[in-house]
């Protein structure tokens, strides 16, 4: 009888954490603790702890007098939607949720049963960074997690929840990871923080401007998914896993839609307007073709002139990727390049078919881009389509230029399905500059360059910036009536459901970082 106890009381001193006065302190500035956040993310009653009475084994500083069961991180696994999910979570309560060598054991055990297990990993980041008082044993705790991040990094999806600060070596974990989800306002991700910063650069920011969520989601590109409260951070994750598979060897859950395959859009048959400069909004062509018109967007407010995320089409997960028309006319930059590479990454290495809608007048001209690396980073996107195996399908809307068209998962690198509609422009460059080059010297010799000019450019527009000559090359598969297109895709993804390709032999490819 004692010994249940003693088990009890245990328990209830694990629970505790850090103590009512810091918990109340937690809830205060609007934050839950870290078995609150575990029991909201997981289905009810679904978690299993593990290590709940572990202690640190420290004596330096006087540590030995401050001894938590636990250590700061509460670890064990559960379910979201039926699906066996490891989750750890660090307690802002206890040492302000600092890593040290036994809070770092604990992380690292259940990232390797995730991986055997085949089993997505969550981890919800609250930690002022390595605890001090342990020196290079924290730093050891942080590089063990490092490296398993990495080694199950395409065996199991890994998202990672910040939901308060996360600076230093803490960064580094969430940036291997699949996904990276924040709260404005609350949560904060920077290498040095601001009073480092003013004393080494002299310049003055505080920690929103600085790393924030804000920042994070439209300036640095780190965060994929912003939310306005905790509840709503829990709610995206637990959204983000349903269109994804538990692990590499499968593919995400099909769900049952009551959406036709065969529904038409007619409003995609006016959504290009007649003048090819004007723009207009490439997420409207996306939820007209997905299931219930939801689009799932990952990366909303970063490098806006692309689109990614994640849809259904007769219930089956789909990640999409699209020129944005509204933003820098959809031109590839250095920003939209990594984010799109990224992403498609993600969805080869996971088994989900992707799905790219294609406007694109080029790569954005600049000093600032070449100088930058746009060639490099450019080369990131056509490095991962021409890697991924996964079903591929591509959709020519309208504009589809010169080498920008290569790399928008192109007949030429990959792509197994490649559609055009009436409207769109498969060219080496647009009828105006093309003119302009190809009949210099007979514009400027004419007596009238500008009905030359006219002449010239619509000669050109009917010989080569339709579908027509790609298509008779055999570089587009069909040229599709828009409203179809939802059928069209539905049934060809279908066919290419059981799509096997055997790769080469090599330890790995060289990616152009």
């Amino acid at each position: 009888m004692k010994s249940h106890d003693e088990l009890k009381k245990r328990n209830q001193i694990a629970e505790l954490g850090g103590g009512k006065i810091r918990i109340d302190k937690q809830h205060s500035q609007g934050k839950l603790t870290a078995r609150e956040r575990i029991n909201l993310i997981l289905d009810e009653n679904s978690f299993n702890e593990t290590d709940k009475f572990i202690t640190h084994k420290s004596s330096n500083f006087g540590l030995e007098k401050k001894v938590y069961l636990g250590d700061g991180v509460v670890t064990g696994w559960g379910e979201i939607e039926n699906k066996k999910i490891f989750i750890f979570a660090q307690d802002f309560t206890v040492f302000g949720g600092s890593l040290a060598s036994q809070h770092a054991k604990k992380i690292v055990k259940i990232m390797e049963r995730a991986a055997e297990t085949g089993c997505p990993i969550i981890g919800l980041n609250d930690s002022g960074g390595a605890r001090i008082q342990e020196g290079i044993e924290s730093l050891a705790g942080y590089a063990d997690i490092f490296y398993r991040n990495t080694l199950y990094s395409g065996v199991v999806p890994q998202i990672s929840l910040i939901l308060g600060p996360c600076a230093g070596g803490a960064v580094y974990s969430p940036a291997i990871t699949d996904f990276i989800i924040m709260v404005n306002k609350k949560s904060h991700m920077f290498i040095t923080g601001p009073d480092v910063i003013k004393a080494v650069t002299r310049e003055e920011v505080n920690k929103e401007d600085l790393g924030g969520a804000l920042t994070h989601s439209t300036k640095s590109g780190v965060a994929d998914l912003v939310a306005n409260d905790e509840q709503e951070a829990l709610n995206l994750c637990r959204k983000l896993l349903s269109y994804i598979p538990e692990n590499n060897r499968k593919k995400a859950k099909k769900i049952t839609t009551s959406d036709p395959l065969d529904r038409k859009n007619i409003n995609l048959t006016t959504i290009v307007p007649d003048d090819n400069k004007k723009p207009y909004d490439m997420k409207d062509v996306i939820k007209s073709v997905a299931d219930e018109n939801i689009f799932f967007e990952i990366k909303e407010d970063f490098a806006k002139n692309i689109l990614t995320g994640f849809i259904r089409l007769n219930g089956e997960s789909i990640g999409v990727v699209g020129n944005q028309p509204k933003f820098l006319a959809g031109c590839l930059d250095i920003d939209s390049s990594t984010k799109a590479a990224r992403f498609v990454r993600f969805c080869d290495a996971f088994n989900i078919p992707i799905l790219t809608f294609v406007d694109v007048p080029g790569f954005l001209p600049g000093v600032r881009q070449e100088h930058n690396g746009i060639i490099r980073h450019g080369a990131k996107l056509l490095y991962a389509y021409s890697e991924a195996t996964v079903p591929k399908i591509t959709v020519i809307t309208r504009k589809a230029y010169g080498g920008a068209y290569d790399v928008m998962s192109s007949k030429h690198i990959g792509a197994d399905f490649n559609f055009a509609w009436p409207s769109s422009e498969i060219a080496v460059m647009g009828a105006e500059g093309a003119v302009n080059i190809i009949f210099r010297k007979d514009i400027i010799e004419s007596e009238n360059p500008e009905k030359l000019r006219e002449e010239l450019t619509r000669d050109y527009k009917t010989k080569f910036s339709g579908p027509w000559e790609a298509a008779s090359l055999g570089f587009i598969d069909a040229v599709i009536e828009p409203q179809n297109t939802r059928k069209i895709l539905c049934n060809s993804f279908e066919v290419l459901e059981n799509k096997v390709v055997e790769p080469m032999f090599k330890k790995h490819g060289n990616l152009p970082l």
